[in-house]
């Protein structure tokens, strides 16, 4: 009667099915955009909330309409500048050395998960005001079914985040043994 050795399989680490062992998963960026990344958003709807409560002062100076159409363009012009900052708040962002994580929504929830072995390419985009407020938008372009195209918009600090991303990727694929071939 012969025993064989046979070696357990060490338990599955809880950053996910994909990490090696004893790899951990280092969060880069988690949270939302913050408002200063879309203050051109936000100064519009401000001017725009001016303008309806300049039209309600002079509606009231000259008598003109009911009082509840004064009270209705009160009311929008007070909410308006709070609506990109719900949006903005609205979405938030996970990404870590495995995956990128994208949350949506105030009242319900949509998580999209996105594996970095499934990136194809990577886009860094960043104007003069957002070098100036040190925000910027990357874009991931992946074979991802669900989610072929993910815009990451407004993150701060973004260029060691793309820096690390690119690597990430490149060192994922190697870990899993995905390959590029290029037809032809």
């Amino acid at each position: 009667m012969s025993s064989t050795n046979v070696t357990p399989e060490p338990p599955a680490d809880a950053s996910g099915p994909h990490a090696e062992p004893g790899d951990r998963e280092e969060v880069y960026f988690e949270g939302s955009p913050p408002i200063r990344a879309f203050a051109g958003v936000v100064t519009l709807y401000s001017l725009v909330a001016l303008v309806l409560i300049a039209v309600t002062l002079l509606l009231l100076i000259k008598h003109i309409g009911p009082w509840w159409l004064k009270l209705v363009l009160v009311l929008v012009a007070l909410d308006l500048p709070i609506i990109p900052i719900l949006i903005v708040k609205s979405v938030r962002y996970r990404i870590t050395n495995y995956r990128i994580d994208c949350e949506r929504g105030l009242i319900s929830r949509t998580i999209d998960t996105l594996e970095l072995w499934h990136v194809e390419d990577l886009h860094f985009h960043q104007s003069l005001a957002d070098r100036i407020l040190n925000v910027g938008d990357i874009t991931i372009v992946s074979h991802d079914e669900t989610m072929p195209r993910l815009e990451i918009r407004g993150i701060p600090g973004p260029l060691p985040i793309y820096e690390m991303l690119k690597q990430r990727v490149i060192a994922v694929k190697r870990q899993r043994g995905v390959i590029k071939m290029d037809p032809g």
